[in-house]
């Protein structure tokens, strides 16, 4: 990977930290950032594609909320040809939407992709048999989760999937700072310095606001899903699906 696409946005002092926002210069090195950032973000994405495969309906449309670059996306295309199922991918970020529209341009693949420029919680959802927020809920700022959830809960059909992956805030506070520890480690040995991640964490900390496994679980059962389980964790990184 060339320099100048290399997450090294937090490698020189900054000073006064700005929040951390999903601005052009995240977006250029966004597949680094993410990948070196996330234990575990290549295994959920695959598995993303393969629950897919599961879960989709002929006919039906996924959703793909706060889809970046669309990478969640593209692993569904490529699962569900042949099942006339439409993706529908939506970002707010201006820089992300851009960047997606070309990735999006290169695919070749038969299912139909519609990129949307907006915010998750304003869109409606309908007749969905899948819907994918890979580390999305935790930027929608807290007072909206619930309504969110409500929504996709009425938007999915019978034995529709969603999938959500966060990073996660644990109980008692020495696990919490154990897996923080481990996390810092894994970021360690991807390359990044302690001042990276230090800086990057003061950018994050009232952008990212994670919540505890119980509180997403019992937000989802309050909703009416008949389930909803973890099937993927790495340190203080989850994955959970929910089935309708």
């Amino acid at each position: 990977m060339s320099s100048s696409n290399r997450d090294n946005l937090f490698a020189s002092p900054l000073g006064n930290i700005p929040s951390f926002a999903f601005d052009r210069s995240v977006v250029e090195v966004f597949p680094d950032m993410i990948s070196r950032s996330v234990p575990g973000y290549e295994t959920i994405l695959s598995h993303t594609g393969e629950l897919a495969d599961r879960f989709v309906q002929p006919d039906s449309q996924c959703y793909d909320l706060g889809c970046s670059l669309g990478a969640s996306s593209l692993a569904m295309a490529q699962r569900i040809d042949g099942r006339h199922a439409k993706i529908i991918a939506v970002d707010n970020a201006s820089a992300m939407v851009e960047k997606c529209r070309g990735i999006f341009a290169d695919y070749s693949g038969n299912t139909d992709i519609e990129l949307v420029h907006d915010d998750i919680c304003q869109i409606e959802i309908t007749n969905a048999s899948l819907v994918v927020m890979n580390f999305t809920l935790q930027f929608v700022p807290l007072p909206q989760r619930q309504a969110l959830m409500e929504k996709i809960y009425r938007g999915l059909n019978p034995g529709g999937c969603l999938i959500i992956s966060e990073k996660l805030s644990f109980e008692p506070a020495e696990l919490d700072d154990l897996l923080m520890d481990l996390y810092h480690d894994f970021k360690r040995a991807q390359g990044y310095s302690d001042l990276e991640i230090s800086q990057k964490r003061d950018a994050i900390e009232n952008v990212l606001i994670p919540e505890t496994m119980d509180t997403h679980i019992k937000r989802l059962m309050g909703c009416g899903f008949q389930s909803a389980s973890p099937w993927f964790q790495c340190f203080n990184f989850c994955s959970l699906i929910a089935i309708k």
